[in-house]
């Protein structure tokens, strides 16, 4: 690999990359020593000279972080990539942690609103499940309105319309109308998962996209480590309570408005992209863009550049089923194991809640691990096939020792460890796919066909539960659902899976 670069050349592209943070310099006029970590591949890039004339930077790109080099505090990350972390992700983790619970907080209810509306459950489970057929319906075009009104206007709308259809549920008396608010609540926020994923990938660059989606989606068992016990202890309260409203309607009421007020604030908190960020400084601003740019310009050939594209790229198509088996193994364990620990003989609403709490937990331990290790080894199949492993195991477990409550709930701890540890494992290998023009629409076709397993899960546990008295069978089922999506995972092409 040749150099073409004067003096004034180098010293342009020493500034520009430097401050980009992706690149590292191996040469300099005095030959000097400059820090150079593992993991690191050639490059080369054109600089663009106020002349009009064009040079070639070599330089070496940093694949499993961005550093810049040596400092007091050890390995500095690329100007506005702290800031970005810093502004956006507690943020969208509050969201998400919200939709969470207004999701499941329907496993928590059933305990007590089956029998006061004297609902089966085959009906419990088809209205889990018939949320995903709303979910499903408006994931597309839904994502497209975000594109098209920005994310700051559209998750806004989002959020503000599926609190309130979560809060409706406390209303519902008959099963048609229970069938109708999950429908429309899982339609008003069909958006909103792929449109993050979409917003965040167009803020952090595919190094660092593991780790930032580990921290985001831990949401989701921190919401089973945080909803658990306070659903078990607003169903306890009040049902000693003398309110005219029954605890199972408390429950969907507390956790309903809160998404609302949250859905006003993203208004004034949230940006509709880097550009738009007024709290960066210009700086940090052309660093991050110019980090996205280089992520999309190292996209594959084959990546789907348009609709039509992704339609017709059986490679979506198959990791979209990659996604459906792992959502297989998440909501079986979301949305039944209240149940499954009840059915072991724990009558307490607040101790069930506590219970519920230790997979939670154990799978937001796993799940940081796993992201950081990703982010440096640089590796994605065997992070997201190994996790699969472990929750088909969790789940051949609980469906073998029921009759064993404690060894039962450590089968489903190592269920919840491995599904939701392969949710945000399984969003990096996306980005070799798709091209910014079509991860919109490709990002929510793969979220619709994963999001089937919320409707085929549910009442397919629900069904064999009415059938067979346990669920046993059903869990065993999931297992190999879970299997089959960790040799999907192994399948996909080591290079494409890389960061």
């Amino acid at each position: 690999m040749t150099s073409i670069y004067s003096g004034e050349t180098f010293n342009m592209a020493r500034q520009q990359f430097e401050n980009v943070a992706d690149f590292l310099d191996l040469r300099t006029d005095k030959r000097e020593r400059i820090f150079m970590p593992k993991r690191a591949i050639a490059v080369t890039c054109p600089i663009h000279r106020d002349d009009g004339t064009v040079a070639v930077y070599e330089g070496y790109r940093v694949q499993h972080h961005l550093a810049l080099g040596p400092t007091k505090g050890g390995t500095r990350f690329a100007p506005g990539v702290d800031m970005g972390a810093i502004r956006v992700i507690p943020f969208l983790f509050v969201c998400y942690l919200f939709n969470y619970l207004d999701r499941v907080n329907v496993g928590f209810a059933k305990l007590q609103m089956l029998d006061e509306l004297r609902m089966t459950e085959t009906v419990y489970g088809l209205g889990a499940g018939i949320f995903f057929i709303g979910y499903l319906a408006c994931g597309v075009p839904s994502n497209l309105a975000l594109q098209h009104f920005g994310a700051r206007r559209w998750i806004s709308v989002m959020m503000v319309a599926w609190g309130l259809f979560s809060t409706t549920l406390m209303f519902v008396k008959t099963p048609t109308e229970f069938y109708a608010v999950r429908f429309l609540t899982g339609a008003s926020e069909a958006g909103f998962f792929p449109g993050i994923v979409l917003y965040l990938t167009r803020w952090f660059p595919r190094a660092q996209q593991g780790r930032v989606m580990t921290f985001f989606m831990a949401a989701i068992p921190i919401s089973g480590v945080l909803g658990g016990p306070v659903s078990g202890w607003i169903l306890a309260h009040f049902s000693r309570s003398s309110s005219t409203l029954a605890a199972w309607q408390w429950l969907y009421l507390l956790q309903g408005l809160p998404t609302v007020l949250l859905g006003f604030s993203v208004w004034f908190i949230l940006s509709d992209g880097i550009e738009a960020a007024t709290w960066l400084d210009s700086g940090e601003r052309a660093a991050l863009q110019q980090n996205i740019a280089f992520d999309e310009s190292s996209a594959s050939p084959a990546a789907a550049d348009s609709l039509g594209d992704v339609i017709r790229n059986l490679s979506i198509w198959s990791l979209g089923i990659v996604y459906f088996c792992i959502q297989s193994g998440v909501y079986a364990i979301n949305f039944w194991l209240p149940t499954i620990i009840k059915s072991n003989g724990e009558a307490n609403p607040f101790t069930i809640g506590l219970m519920s709490a230790v997979p939670y937990l154990a799978a937001v331990l796993f799940m940081l691990a796993m992201g950081r290790s990703a982010d440096l080894r640089s590796e994605r199949r065997w992070h997201l096939a190994v996790p699969l492993i472990v929750g088909a195991a969790g789940l051949l477990i609980a469906a073998t020792t029921q009759s064993s409550p404690i060894v039962s709930l450590a089968g489903m701890t190592l269920a919840a460890m491995g599904a939701l540890t392969g949710l945000p494992m399984f969003w990096p290998l996306t980005n070799r796919y798709l091209t910014a023009s079509a991860a919109a629409g490709g990002l929510a076709l793969i979220n619709s066909i994963g999001q089937i397993a919320g409707f085929a899960s549910p009442y397919l546990v629900g069904r064999i539960k009415d059938a067979t008295g346990g669920t046993s069978y059903a869990l065993m089922v999931l297992a190999v659902a879970m299997l089959v999506g960790a040799t999907l995972a192994l399948r996909v092409p080591a290079q494409r899976a890389s960061a």
